[in-house]
């Protein structure tokens, strides 16, 4: 079955200063290019959550 929504491609530049590398994760900053936030992380997970929420900040 063919899906007839028409999703829109989500799309940031984000730029990412690792400051350490510790207990096998990353800890640093990353500015959100097209709004000029930047905000610190402690892991890389959290690095991943900040991007993902700010797309789908940008999406509502």
């Amino acid at each position: 079955m063919e899906n007839n929504k028409k999703e829109k491609k989500q799309t940031g530049t984000f730029v990412v200063h690792v400051k350490h590398c510790e207990n096998a994760t990353w800890q640093g900053e990353v500015t959100w290019a097209e709004e000029n936030r930047k905000k610190q992380f402690r892991s890389a997970l959290e690095l991943i959550k900040l991007i993902d929420s700010a797309l789908n900040m940008e999406e509502k």
